[in-house]
């Protein structure tokens, strides 16, 4: 693939709002979290993708049509070899964001892109290559989503870069309310 090649080689929507159980779950397993991000570079067949992830070629098919079923993956194009069609799969949306409200707990407990970045960047933090930063503000609400809006750009601007090297980079963000985070208490001036 070129470096200046569209990403992923075919169309697909810039979101996707998961609006049932199922969907969040099948996208919360880490295996099909790993199948999504591989799909975000090209559409793949189950073959393609059992031998990039190591794994045999009816588990990977089996997580694969949990991902179709939910809607999140589909049929991008076939290709007949010999007497059999090849079908390539890619991501429904670019992004996937979940629409369905918490008052159930019913969402996966283990739902948490934190927790899989932090597993993810195990190795890059012991090697001395993890890039991280935590900063803490007190600004209005309306700010905060004012922020997020130009933190979402550049999410959406990595999501698209052109895949080319040899190494995968992940890129976390979040922005979060701490209702118990301590305050200093007002100055003179700000008393007077």
């Amino acid at each position: 693939m070129s470096i200046n090649s569209p990403v992923p080689d075919y169309d697909l929507a810039d979101t996707l709002e998961l609006t049932t159980v199922e969907q969040v779950r099948a996208i919360s397993d880490p295996l099909r979290t790993t199948i999504l991000g591989l799909l975000h570079e090209r559409a793949a067949t189950v073959t393609e993708l059992a031998t990039a992830v190591k794994r045999p070629k009816s588990t990977v098919a089996h997580h694969v049509k949990v991902l179709t079923d939910a809607g999140v993956l589909r049929v991008v194009r076939t290709r007949r070899v010999r007497a059999i069609e090849e079908r390539f799969y890619g991501r429904a949306a670019r992004m996937f964001f979940v629409g369905l409200g918490r008052a159930d707990g019913r969402l996966p407990p283990d739902f948490n892109d934190f927790e899989v970045a932090a597993e993810e960047s195990k190795t890059a933090y012991d090697a001395g290559q993890l890039r991280s930063f935590i900063r803490h503000a007190r600004i209005p609400e309306e700010r905060a989503a004012e922020f997020w809006q130009r933190v979402d750009r550049i999410i959406h601007e990595f999501d698209q870069l052109p895949r080319a090297g040899n190494t995968t980079y992940g890129f976390t963000v979040g922005l979060y309310p701490i209702l118990d985070y301590p305050t200093l208490p007002p100055t003179q001036d700000e008393t007077d």
